[in-house]
C-alpha cells in the first residue's frame, strides 16, 4: 500500500479502528522496523527495545480514533512511541541524573562539545554510531536521544522526565562530551 494516498490512508486506518487484523498487520509492518530503531534508543538492548516498541503500537492502536490524518502519520505514530518510550525510561529504570545548577551552566558551551570531525563521522557506519550512544549511561542516553534525535526543547525533556531544564542541559553536555571521547577512541583505531 502507497502511504503517500490520504485515501487509502484513511481507509486502512477506518478498518484498524474497526479491529480489521488484516490491516492492523499492514499499519504494524509499515511502520514497526522505523519505530523498533526509534525504541532501541532508550533500551539497554534488542528485546527491551521490541517490548517498548510492541507497547507503543498498542497505545496507536487505542488512540488511532483521534488520528486526524492531518500531517504525517509516521511522525503521529513516533510521537506516540516516544512517549510510550519515555513513560517506560520513567517507569522500569531508576535514572540518575547529574544535578547541575543551572547558573553553572554559561560556562559550558556547547560547541565544546561537537561530537566530532566529519571524516571520522562519515567512516563510520550508522549500527557502530548506534552502539556508541548505547554506550552511553541510561540518562545520558535519554536526554540526548529526546534533543538530538527527536527535536526536544529542554524545556520539554525535563517536563517529560520531571528533571530541571539545568539538569537536561547537563546531561546533554556530558553525553556529548563522553560521545566524543569514545568517538575520538574509535578514530584512534581507525588511523592505526
Amino acid at each position: 500500500m502507497d502511504f503517500a494516498d490520504r485515501e487509502q490512508v484513511d481507509k486502512l486506518l477506518k478498518k484498524c479502528i474497526k479491529g480489521d487484523s488484516r490491516s492492523q498487520r499492514i499499519l504494524y509492518e509499515r511502520f514497526y522496523g522505523k519505530m523498533l530503531a526509534v525504541c532501541y534508543r532508550y533500551a539497554r538492548d534488542h528485546d527491551e527495545a521490541q517490548d517498548i516498541a510492541h507497547e507503543g503500537f498498542i497505545r496507536v492502536f487505542d488512540k488511532l480514533k483521534s488520528f486526524k490524518n492531518i500531517g504525517s502519520l509516521e511522525g503521529w505514530i513516533r510521537r506516540i512511541v516516544v512517549n510510550n518510550a519515555i513513560d517506560y525510561v520513567r517507569a522500569k529504570k531508576k535514572l540518575v541524573f547529574d544535578n547541575e545548577d543551572e547558573t553553572l551552566l554559561g560556562n559550558l558551551y556547547d560547541e565544546e562539545y561537537d561530537l566530532v570531525d566529519t571524516k571520522v563521522a562519515n567512516k563510520m557506519k550508522a549500527e557502530l554510531i548506534t552502539e556508541l550512544i548505547q554506550k552511553l549511561s541510561p540518562a545520558y542516553k535519554t536526554v540526548f536521544s529526546l534533543y538530538v534525535l527527536e527535536n526536544f526543547s529542554h524545556k520539554d525533556i525535563a517536563e517529560a522526565l520531571g528533571i530541571s531544564i539545568g539538569t537536561s542541559k547537563s546531561n546533554l553536555a556530558k553525553a556529548k562530551m563522553n560521545l566524543k571521547e569514545l568517538f575520538n577512541e574509535y578514530s584512534y583505531k581507525l588511523d592505526e
